[in-house]
């Protein structure tokens, strides 16, 4: 069995990533100001998990007309999204707040939603955030042989579609999140090719109590009180949803036509670029300029200025957008950016049709 080695970023004589946390921490200082999150963040987390609540009691124990129902279950599914965005990724981010019991709060609003704090913050902050774009570690580009995400990857002939069907797949992603993946890594012991880190006794019993709550939340009660018919009607319009709107901002981010999946030297392990460079090459924003779509998905638009700076909170990133592509210019590199939603998409979807390409 081969032994997983870990991938290395060089030294560079120019330290991109220190000037970058020069400036950045210099915009902090001159205005006297945390760069963890603001009185509109913990505004927005209440309105956010109150809401959450609020239609999912609503939904099952006031079960309103089939067709206010379905829009129930459309709205709990984007509020499951707009939670993981902006509540549970800032807090496993420790940037939710200057307090770190907030900041655990924050994270653990993932286990309300069903899904596993130990295998998110291991799969994405540990590795997605170290190793962006790398084929064979980083687990966001792996979708085995059902699509080709990555140049070095291998090629099906039912890839050449996959620009088709690919918006089927992402509504499958909550759901296969909940059922198979927390379970494939938690039995497996391993993310991909990256072994899991020890788990205390207290990350075991996390697990199950989550599962368990999910289950009995989002399955026996409905299941109960509605019927099974309308419950997996119900679950299935929710979860698609939400399934779709994590996928398409998560991609949009990494999986588009500019962004490069470098590949480290087969001797020495070394990646081509310092890790700064690396995540600006990996990395592209999307409709930074449009207010509605930088609240509901937690600032992640900015994508380019949370990898960079991942401890920040998302609602700063507006404002050090301009520092980062500043400094971007000086240093000659392509600050990837495309102006609308609309338009990131359709960069995903000329990226799909490549990689499907013989």
């Amino acid at each position: 069995m081969s032994t997983f080695v870990t991938p290395k970023f060089p030294h560079s004589n120019q330290p991109l990533h220190l000037e970058l946390k020069k400036r950045v921490q210099a915009y902090f200082d001159e205005r006297g100001i945390k760069s963890t999150g603001t009185s509109s963040l913990f505004s927005k987390a209440i309105i956010l998990v109150s809401a959450f609540v609020f239609v999912y009691i609503h939904l099952v124990f006031y079960t309103p007309v089939w067709y206010f129902a379905a829009m129930e279950c459309i709205v709990l599914g984007g509020l499951i999204a707009a939670i993981g965005f902006n509540v549970m990724h800032d807090g496993s981010h420790g940037s939710f707040s200057t307090s770190k019991w907030i900041n655990r709060i924050a994270a653990s609003s993932i286990s309300m939603l069903g899904a596993n704090h130990f295998m998110w913050n291991m799969k994405h902050n540990m590795i997605h955030h170290s190793f962006t774009n790398i084929d064979g570690v980083d687990d966001d580009i792996e979708v085995g042989i059902l699509m080709r995400m990555a140049p070095t990857q291998k090629r099906y002939w039912a890839h050449k579609f996959q620009y088709i069907y690919f918006w089927f797949l992402y509504m499958l992603l909550y759901i296969f999140w909940l059922f198979f993946t927390d379970y494939k890594k938690y039995f497996s012991q391993k993310i991909g090719s990256v072994p899991l880190k020890k788990m205390t006794a207290a990350d075991h019993i996390e697990f199950w109590t989550v599962k368990i709550y999910h289950a009995a939340v989002f399955i026996v009660i409905p299941v109960m009180v509605v019927g099974w018919v309308n419950w997996i009607v119900g679950f299935l319009i929710m979860s698609m949803f939400a399934g779709f709107v994590l996928s398409i901002v998560f991609q949009l981010a990494h999986t588009v036509e500019h962004t490069e999946f470098p590949v480290a030297d087969i001797e020495t392990h070394k990646m081509p670029d310092e890790f700064a460079a690396h995540q600006i090459k990996t990395t592209a924003n999307f409709a930074t300029n449009n207010k509605l779509v930088s609240w509901l998905v937690g600032g992640l638009n900015f994508q380019i200025e949370h990898h960079l700076f991942p401890k920040i909170s998302h609602v700063h990133y507006p404002a050090i957008s301009a520092i980062v592509r500043n400094v971007c210019s000086e240093y000659q590199l392509n600050y990837i950016e495309y102006p609308t939603m609309r338009r990131a998409v359709a960069a995903h979807v000329r990226f799909l049709r490549e990689m499907g390409r013989a």
